[in-house]
């Protein structure tokens, strides 16, 4: 038997593994572009929760251009809400001047909440 052979009626190469011969398949190029945390947190969301959205993203091609994209809302939204919560309490930089313990004590606490409300709203939605 061949080991590889050429289906004209369906334009498919197929590959003998075992006693059986398997469509050569391969998924389509897609453009590389860097995937940060939340990008990294979303996909593994999707693999494990929304298996359909991940599979065709995947046989799409669109798996990381849609990555970059989640990734890029949930770090503006992450600036964005540590910046306005930080301001609504008054955590300040003279505060980071005069106490730096307690700046520091109080921006974890806000960039925590930050993580949660980005979480909620895009990461595992």
């Amino acid at each position: 038997m061949e080991k590889v052979i050429y289906d004209e009626k369906n334009g498919l190469w197929y590959e003998l593994q075992g006693d059986y011969y398997i469509p050569c398949l391969k998924l389509p190029e897609e453009e590389q572009q860097p995937i940060g945390v939340w990008g990294q947190r979303h996909l593994r969301y999707i693999k494990q929760n929304r298996k359909v959205l991940y599979l065709n993203l995947l046989t799409s091609g669109k798996l990381n251009e849609y990555l970059a994209d989640i990734d890029k809302q949930a770090e503006d939204m992450f600036s964005r809400l540590v910046k306005q919560i930080a301001e609504r309490e008054g955590v300040t930089e003279q505060l980071k001047v005069d106490n730096q313990m307690e700046w520091v004590a109080q921006m974890n606490n806000i960039r925590s909440r930050a993580t949660e409300i980005v979480n909620h709203d895009i990461i595992y939605n």
